[in-house]
């Protein structure tokens, strides 16, 4: 699968998880450092806008989300559904960076953040293995950098022959035995 379609392919995962929040759910915590629901929900509308200029090689600032956290999700894997957004430079925020760097961010995005509202949510998410796959080699790529920018956390160590999805969490810093109460 060539690396546009990895976003288009992830999307409605993150969007069924969207979908599924109540306002009940909004307290609940995720892996994702102090991060509950609704502050998870926020770090998508802040920075949703910045990833989808970045597609389009326009300097977007964070913030700016219209509330509607499954639209900017929509938006934000069609803009990275085009060939041309994984190509050359872009610009993030004020930051100049190869842009498949910044897809490879928003499959984070999407990967990433929802395992962590599945896990807050008590609900399961697969993806595809070449979704996974991609992942990993994305997360291998950017992890030193993640971990010294406070993106990652420190490397929790899974079986060598753990499934893909198990072995993308350790490397992002994620037990992939977390739970709402703590690990299983």
């Amino acid at each position: 699968m060539d690396k546009h379609q990895l976003t288009v392919a992830a999307a409605p995962v993150m969007l069924d998880l969207l979908g599924r929040i109540t306002p009940g759910d909004l307290d609940r915590p995720t892996p994702c450092g102090e991060w509950d629901v609704r502050a998870l929900r926020a770090h998508l509308l802040e920075w949703g806008p910045s990833l989808e200029g970045a597609a389009r090689k326009e300097a977007v600032p964070p913030g700016g989300g219209d509330g509607d956290v499954r639209a900017q999700v929509e938006r934000l894997a069609a803009a990275w559904g085009e060939p041309r957004a994984w190509t050359g430079e872009t610009v993030m925020a004020t930051v100049e960076l190869p842009a498949d760097l910044v897809g490879g961010m928003v499959l984070g995005e999407f990967v990433l953040h929802g395992w962590d509202l599945a896990r807050a949510l008590g609900v399961p998410i697969a993806f595809g293995d070449d979704v996974l796959e991609a992942m990993y080699a994305e997360v291998a790529r950017s992890a030193e950098q993640g971990r010294a920018m406070g993106v990652y956390g420190p490397e929790v160590p899974v079986a060598g022959g753990a499934p893909w999805f198990a072995r993308v969490l350790g490397l992002s810093g994620r037990d992939p035995n977390w739970k709402s109460g703590g690990p299983e």
